[in-house]
């Protein structure tokens, strides 16, 4: 594929471009879209084989013959694991007698963290990537592209290429320079702080917790985490998105990036835990499951465990992950997510621009209101 000087290259995996030329294209502040996490989805047969996300990435060599700049990109042949659901798009289009299947996905799989979908460090090589994934669409009878959970400072280039926005919402938490737990707590209405506090307390009978990370965390650990995660993947999907494996090639080339918080009962096993991945200013919390139902063992784990972390860290803020209004009573605040969307056929394009108007009109509101509901103390004056 050819745009104008620019010649790209479509890949079978990331795993085919060295680490070091990958790593090069990112500012290391986002471990998803890092060498060995992409790596190692692949290795692991997260992605591929019957996933139904076929590691598609599209590349760009500058003149030195080294990756230039790049998309994570995959073949998708259904709507699983994106986070940013197009279900009814599909449904419309398969009605009317098109084929929605297979798409293109620009994403970090299973991941619903925001982050950098154009990796380059030479801005004039942002477009040519995008042009590039729309004649991979156009000349393979692909029916649209989709780019999700997009930067912000990204935003302006998808747009800039024509390409469908649409808007959603996030809970995160900012650090607002807070030196330990308990400031943060100050920051709160009275009630809520009181509300966190019992939580907290109730969450900690019993059990002893362990934040780890780097080489404290062993194949034991993972062994224990990979049971909560099963757990919890059967109930939400039907079946978990990461293979065992995934968990050991991560533990093993991204450790020191990998936050593991586990409750041990009084006879010191682990009855559930929760893990983070560290970026450069962002905990993201991603993975979650218990063997019991302990009460708000579950908002001690996965947000109030990681406000103490970031703010031991240094870090400026918390994604949680995706949806979950509850986590605005524990202090985590509304965030507009933004995704962007090629589509190759102009009437499904002009219905789904009809119909992302009307759905952003609709998550303004809700990002409103939901911000007249913050717990924190409401300015005097």
């Amino acid at each position: 594929m050819s745009d104008g000087t620019f010649t790209a290259r479509v890949l079978g995996k990331v795993g085919d471009v060295p680490a070091e030329e990958w790593d090069a294209l990112t500012d290391g502040g986002n471990p998803f879209v890092s060498h060995a996490f992409l790596a190692a989805m692949e290795t692991s047969r997260s992605v591929g084989a019957r996933s139904g996300w076929t590691p598609l990435p599209i590349v760009i060599d500058g003149p030195d013959g080294r990756v230039a700049a790049a998309l994570p990109a995959y073949l998708k042949e259904h709507s699983q694991g994106e986070y940013v659901f197009d279900h009814a798009w599909a449904d419309a289009w398969h009605r009317a007698g098109g084929s929605y299947y297979p798409k293109l996905q620009i994403a970090v799989p299973f991941t619903p963290a925001t982050g950098p979908r154009l990796l380059t460090a030479h801005p004039e090589l942002a477009l040519p990537l995008l042009r590039a994934a729309e004649t991979l669409c156009r000349d393979n009878g692909l029916s649209s592209a989709h780019a999700t959970f997009i930067e912000p400072a990204q935003v302006p280039v998808f747009e800039a290429a024509g390409w469908l926005l649409r808007e959603d919402i996030q809970f995160h938490w900012e650090n607002r320079g807070y030196a330990s737990f308990d400031e943060f707590l100050g920051a709160l209405s009275s009630r809520k702080r009181k509300d966190l506090r019992k939580e907290r307390e109730k969450a900690q009978e019993g059990v002893e917790i362990r934040a780890m990370t780097g080489d404290e965390i062993t194949e034991a650990h993972w062994d224990a985490f990979w049971d909560f995660y099963q757990d919890t993947g059967a109930r939400k999907w039907g079946r978990p998105y990461l293979t065992r494996q995934a968990f050991s090639l991560l533990g093993g080339t991204m450790a020191r990036q990998i936050l593991m918080v586990l409750a041990f009962d009084e006879g010191g096993e682990p009855i559930a835990g929760a893990l983070n991945f560290i970026g450069r200013d962002t905990l993201y919390g991603r993975y979650w499951g218990a063997r019991v139902d302990k009460p708000f063992l579950h908002f001690e784990l996965c947000y109030y465990q990681a406000i103490d972390a970031a703010i031991r860290l240094g870090l400026s803020r918390v994604e949680a992950g995706a949806q979950g209004g509850h986590k605005l009573a524990r202090g985590y605040e509304p965030v507009r997510t933004v995704s962007a969307h090629y589509i190759v056929h102009e009437s499904l394009r002009s219905a789904i621009a009809d119909y992302l108007a009307r759905e952003r009109d609709g998550i303004a509101q809700d990002q409103m209101w939901l911000g007249e509901r913050s717990p924190f103390r409401k300015a005097e004056g």
